[in-house]
């Protein structure tokens, strides 16, 4: 690479990685997803999905599972069977969250009635959304659809969504919403890292939610404030809709090496790199290491799913590990082991963040902006904490743990990258 051309990427770089920082996250509304999703504004059977794009064909067992339970929850098949399928036979047609400025953790599967949050750039005009997190267990994002969890679905998407709606609009004009950005690194400090870890920020999530929901519903309010204090995992999706914000302003920069997505189908993970712009780079998605529920083993688990590792994308999660000590406690691994994550996420990013910062190294910032030629060079890819799902659908979630990124992914965008923009081996 010349020097002119090295110059160029570091420029580039700098900007995306700007962009990522300076962006602050507002969550300013609750809206319908066929209102505010490209493809299922569309309308018919439409769903969208973690990952990059994929066929019923080739789903995993979760993501089979949270397909059939949205067809269910939709009304559109009254049967698993009638829900296959319809899915069999591409009636129901599937597309990627992230073509359509959306993150699900897991399956993350998000259909037209379902309710999302709206997370608003302060001072612009990007959006991203996200659909409610559901609690752990057998819950559809893991690919669960029992009655039980169908019920649960309806409670959230109904009267839950309509009170925090109410409470978010009377948020916005008192204060233009509830910042993200904010919450995130307030949390940092406070144990969590934002990814598999939420206990610090779901509760200041609560303490800012909480004096709207009484001002527009009273005492109708409490099961609403007590489904979110029950739920320790609830703030996940926000942190992730507030990180694909982040993320997205990072994006479509020339020259720029830095990754702006990273998310997993439950059969492959994908990257996408903001000099690339949208073009996917994908390999198979790897097991998680972890600990297991009892009666439950490495045997049983799918490879890793979610769109949830858009944490790390912007330098939270397992870049933030450092910051999370009691995250072990539930991933598995040492103490010792978080903070080599983030020393191991720190040789393979561009910068430290700003406004993310970890108490425990002398308040330094995060390691951000995950560059694909530092990734190369150093033979280290990224390193997030995950959630581990069955790999049958209808099961549910049978642990957590640590999940290394292939190496694949980063060397073919590397390639690409240079394709792109004309730069010799030599």
């Amino acid at each position: 690479m010349s020097s002119s051309i090295r110059e160029e990427v570091e420029a580039a770089n700098r900007t995306a990685v700007e962009r990522m920082m300076e962006t602050r996250p507002m969550l300013v509304s609750v809206a319908r997803a066929k209102d505010v999703l490209p493809f299922l504004r569309k309308g018919g059977m439409r769903l969208t999905h973690a990952g990059p794009p994929i066929s019923w064909e080739r789903a995993s067992g979760p993501l089979r599972g949270a397909i059939i339970g949205a067809a269910l929850y939709e009304g559109w098949a009254d049967t698993p069977e009638r829900a296959i399928r319809l899915a069999e036979t591409g009636e129901i047609e599937l597309e990627p969250n992230h073509h359509n400025s959306a993150v699900g953790p897991m399956a993350g599967v998000i259909s037209p009635s379902m309710a999302v949050f709206v997370v608003k750039a302060d001072g612009g005009d990007s959006f991203s959304y996200t659909n409610f997190n559901e609690g752990l267990g057998r819950v559809l994002r893991y690919g669960a659809y029992s009655p039980d969890v169908l019920a649960r679905l309806r409670y959230l998407n109904g009267e839950f969504a309509e009170v925090i709606g109410a409470a978010l609009q009377a948020a916005v004009k008192d204060k233009g919403g509830i910042d993200l950005r904010n919450i995130i690194a307030q949390a940092l400090h406070m144990g969590d890292e934002c990814h598999n870890r939420n206990v610090a920020a779901t509760s200041l999530f609560l303490r800012e939610i909480a004096p709207y929901v009484v001002r527009e519903v009273g005492r109708e309010g409490e099961q609403v404030l007590r489904t979110i204090d029950s739920n320790n995992h609830f703030f996940v999706n926000l942190a992730m809709a507030a990180c694909k914000l982040m993320a997205d302003a990072a994006s479509n920069v020339k020259y720029s090496t830095i990754v702006t997505t990273i998310s997993r189908n439950g059969t492959e993970v994908g990257i996408r790199v903001s000099g690339l712009g949208n073009e996917w780079f994908t390999a198979p998605a790897p097991v998680p290491r972890g600990l297991y529920f009892p009666g439950f083993s490495e045997r049983d688990a799918n490879p890793d799913i979610g769109d949830s590792t858009i944490t790390e994308t912007a330098g939270i999660g397992g870049a933030a590990m450092a910051a999370s000590p009691a995250i072990v406690r539930f991933v598995g691994g040492t103490v010792k082991d978080a903070i080599e994550m983030t020393m191991r996420m720190e040789k393979i990013t561009f910068a430290k963040h700003r406004y993310f910062t970890i108490p425990y190294l002398e308040f330094a910032g995060t390691p951000t902006g995950i560059d694909i030629r530092k990734v190369v060079q150093t033979g280290l890819t990224p390193v997030a904490n995950t959630g581990i799902a069955h790999r049958e659908p209808g099961v549910g979630q049978i642990g957590a743990g640590i999940v290394e990124l292939p190496m694949e992914p980063f060397k073919a965008a590397l390639r690409r990258f240079a394709e792109v923009y004309g730069i010799s081996r030599s």
